[in-house]
């Protein structure tokens, strides 16, 4: 995520380490940079601007610490600066209404309808009860399409048709506006407490969008108008989120693809430019890959500085409090088998892919980029099939795993024996760190679970 202008803030970071304070011709020096890594990252020029002024004033004010090193004050001036670019605190969902509506909006191939099936798993893990309506009749299978979604999602979906996904490749028109009439009707009679509304896009911005979705928010009167864009696309995506604005009236925006997006662009300009805050941020494709837009937590990130916050919460979703303390009582009582192991890895994968989740350490992508760190999640999927191979007696005792055993979970697994072995020694050195972990002064994990 922002590769490109990591690397390039950085660099920048890292020069003024060698400086014994701020200057400044140094600071000007170090703002050339950053500009310049702005704009490479395609970065709005007015927004650039704007940035650059607010880090210079406060780099060269009252405000900056005289009691650390001069790359920290800057890196600290940066970051602040960062999140407030990005739009400073983190905005939710303002619902009201019984039911709440809630309008997905933007151009075709954005992302809209599966970040509405997205919205909706995470509004439902948070205790509401979402329907979901298909209101996209234009673009074929558009309502199939939903319709799995949300079936995967756990959600119910309004389906306006039988087979209007079909009509509309014929050219047939249909009522939006009754139809999401009717949705409301079923979704009050039926006691959801919150409609996400999946509305038509086109490949480009024309008159015709502009006046339907208009019209459909007159008659839907939702609380929130939710923009959807791509954010591999840069300005191209705040260009079109100032036109929705303009003719339909957005309240905030839903940023999908980010963790593809090497440059940052259109994050970094979207607030500035649209007045709007990003509510969503898409970090993959599966639907729990939603995550709440945190300014200050993505400022820490483009720097370099981890996020740790998020990757608590992560685990937190992903890891049950009983199983932790049924792992910490196996821990100290030396009894982690090769099925807890399993178990663990599991839960490393519910985080999300194994890169995103260590990227979220302060350091781990300075570190890949000098020793060349690999990380492969196909890695975790391998040990899982040897694991998987394993008869039970095996697994709860891996000291029983002769060579005749390791040759049959290899054939198992279609792996080779050398990756049985591989695995077995992994194994070990982890019980090893868990040794040490339960003597007196290690780690409690149970205190993972503590407020």
């Amino acid at each position: 995520m922002f590769d490109g202008l990591s690397d390039r803030l950085g660099g920048v970071l890292k020069t003024l380490r060698g400086y014994g304070k701020l200057t400044e011709t140094n600071i000007e020096a170090s703002l050339r940079d950053v500009r310049l890594a702005l704009l490479e990252a395609d970065v709005n020029y007015v927004v650039v601007k704007d940035f650059i002024g607010r880090v210079k004033e406060k780099a060269l004010g009252e405000e900056v610490l005289r009691s650390i090193t001069p790359a920290q004050q800057f890196t600290k001036i940066v970051k602040d600066e960062l999140a407030r670019t990005l739009g400073g605190a983190a905005s939710g969902l303002e619902l009201r209404g019984r039911p709440a509506v809630v309008m997905l909006v933007g151009l075709q191939g954005s992302g809209k309808t599966t970040s509405v099936a997205k919205l909706a798993r995470l509004l439902k893990d948070e205790g509401r009860n979402p329907f979901v309506v298909a209101a996209d009749l234009v673009r074929p299978a558009a309502v199939l399409q939903l319709k799995m979604l949300s079936w995967d999602a756990g959600v119910e979906c309004y389906d306006p048709a039988p087979g209007a996904e079909r009509g509309a490749e014929r050219g047939v028109v249909y009522d939006t506006a009754r139809v999401c009439r009717e949705a409301l009707r079923v979704a009050r009679s039926k006691g959801f407490d919150t409609v996400l509304v999946d509305t038509a896009g086109r490949l480009h911005v024309d008159t015709g969008l502009m006046e339907e979705l208009a019209a459909l928010k007159a008659t839907l009167e939702p609380c929130e108008v939710l923009f959807v864009a791509d954010a591999m696309t840069g300005q191209d995506a705040v260009t079109t989120a100032l036109s929705f604005d303009r003719d339909v009236g957005i309240t905030g925006i839903v940023l999908t693809k980010l963790d593809g997006d090497a440059r940052g662009g259109a994050a970094l300009s979207m607030r500035f430019t649209t007045g709007k805050p990003i509510k969503f941020a898409g970090v993959g494709e599966k639907l729990d890959a939603l995550e709440p837009f945190h300014p200050e937590r993505l400022a820490g990130r483009i720097l370099g500085m981890g996020d740790v916050v998020t990757l608590v919460e992560k685990a937190h979703e992903a890891i049950d409090e009983d199983k932790a303390r049924e792992l910490d009582r196996k821990i100290r009582k030396d009894a982690f088998t090769l099925q807890d192991f399993l178990e663990q890895l599991q839960n490393i994968k519910r985080l999300g892919p194994l890169e995103g989740v260590l990227s979220m350490l302060p350091g781990f992508d300075q570190m890949k980029k000098r020793k060349g760190v690999k990380v492969n999640d196909k890695e975790i999927d391998r040990i899982e099939a040897i694991i998987n191979s394993m008869t039970v007696e095996e697994r709860l005792n891996p000291s029983v795993l002769n060579a005749r055993r390791r040759i049959r979970i290899a054939r198992g697994s279609g792996t080779r024996v050398e990756d049985v072995n591989r695995l077995v020694k992994q194994y070990s050195k982890v019980r090893q760190v868990m040794k040490k972990l339960a003597k007196p002064g290690g780690i409690d994990l149970r205190g993972l679970f503590q407020a």
